[in-house]
């Protein structure tokens, strides 16, 4: 089969198609999944360069979306049949097919189109635990959240998202976006020159801090969710409200350096480091997460972009268009 495929780490180059990759076998449990499309995520090229570990080889992505080719007994009994439209997240989703554990599969509702069902995945259910958990309830309806990169995939949803929660958001983003971010709903939209070169925002290009505590009367924000990383941590913390929350869940501009814990001792902050897997422990947290999602989006409270799709043949292309900083919605590979 055809797949995108991982044989040393480096660079967006090392991401190589390959034509006769082997099929996966089905085993008990499991069904095959003929995708139609995978997500590209930031986490994609965090394994593509080592940074968490993969054993070589292996196929990118971790987020598809298509149909059901073939059922194994076991998902048989469940009342999975092929044809089914679905979407998952495992390893392995830059592929023509997907070995997936029944438990992982997302059935999608009438209503909702492939390639919408499969950006939902890892972004859409990242976001809702984002706004919905990982905050440890620290925040309260009608409190202040500070979004960063509100214009790009995961935190246009999370954006929509803590609205529809209740929250009243700052977002910020550049300005090459702010076309998009303004449909978003944000009470406050801070938006930021560029680095020269880049479609990145440019954190130094004013005084978020300032902005975020005149626009908080003072009080700063009870949440702070951060998937910037390295650029953004000191804004992050600095913004935050007395018994407020980091919740730093990305590194797009890089790792956030190690500090000292003493440091959140000023308003007796939190911070957290959250993972997706450990918001989706189980089966029923992860249906419970993404019919509340698709219930979102079929009643038009969410607005989901597609950004861009690439060929699986241009598997390269497609990372260095997410690292690059251009995307401006979700990014797909089309299989």
């Amino acid at each position: 089969m055809r797949a995108a495929v991982v044989r040393e780490t480096g660079d967006a180059s090392v991401l190589k198609m390959e034509s006769d990759f082997p099929t996966p076998d089905l085993k008990p449990g499991q069904v095959i999944v003929k995708n139609q499309y995978a997500g590209i995520n930031f986490i994609d090229t965090y394994h593509r360069k080592g940074l968490y570990a993969r054993d070589l080889p292996f196929i990118g992505g971790q987020e598809g979306g298509g149909t059901v080719a073939a059922v194994s007994d076991e998902a048989a009994a469940q009342g999975i049949q092929v044809g089914d439209r679905v979407a998952y997240s495992v390893f392995g989703s830059y592929a023509e097919y997907t070995a997936v554990p029944a438990a992982k599969l997302l059935p999608v509702p009438e209503g909702v189109s492939l390639d919408v069902a499969t950006s939902c995945v890892v972004q859409g259910l990242t976001a809702h635990y984002l706004v919905t958990s990982a905050h440890a309830d620290l925040i309260k309806e009608g409190e202040w959240c500070l979004i960063h990169g509100v214009g790009g995939g995961t935190c246009q949803w999370a954006a929509q998202m803590a609205k529809i929660r209740g929250y009243k958001v700052i977002g910020t983003c550049s300005k090459g976006k702010e076309d998009i971010c303004k449909k978003l709903g944000c009470d406050e939209l801070i938006s930021l020159d560029e680095v020269p070169g880049t479609a990145y925002e440019d954190y130094e290009s004013m005084d978020i801090v300032a902005r975020v505590m005149e626009v908080t009367g003072g009080k700063g924000c009870k949440a702070v969710i951060d998937g910037i990383g390295k650029s953004t941590v000191d804004i992050s913390i600095n913004s935050l409200a007395h018994r407020g929350i980091f919740i730093s869940f990305g590194n797009a501009s890089g790792a956030v350096p190690a500090f000292p814990v003493l440091r959140l001792i000023g308003k007796s902050a939190y911070v957290t480091r959250p993972k997706l897997l450990d918001y989706t422990t189980d089966r029923e947290e992860l249906v419970w997460r993404a019919n509340e999602v698709f219930g979102w989006l079929l009643e038009g409270k969410l607005q989901v972009s597609v950004d861009t799709t690439f060929p699986l043949e241009q598997a390269a292309d497609g990372h260095l268009y997410l690292e690059a900083g251009k995307s401006k919605g979700k990014v797909l590979y089309e299989i």
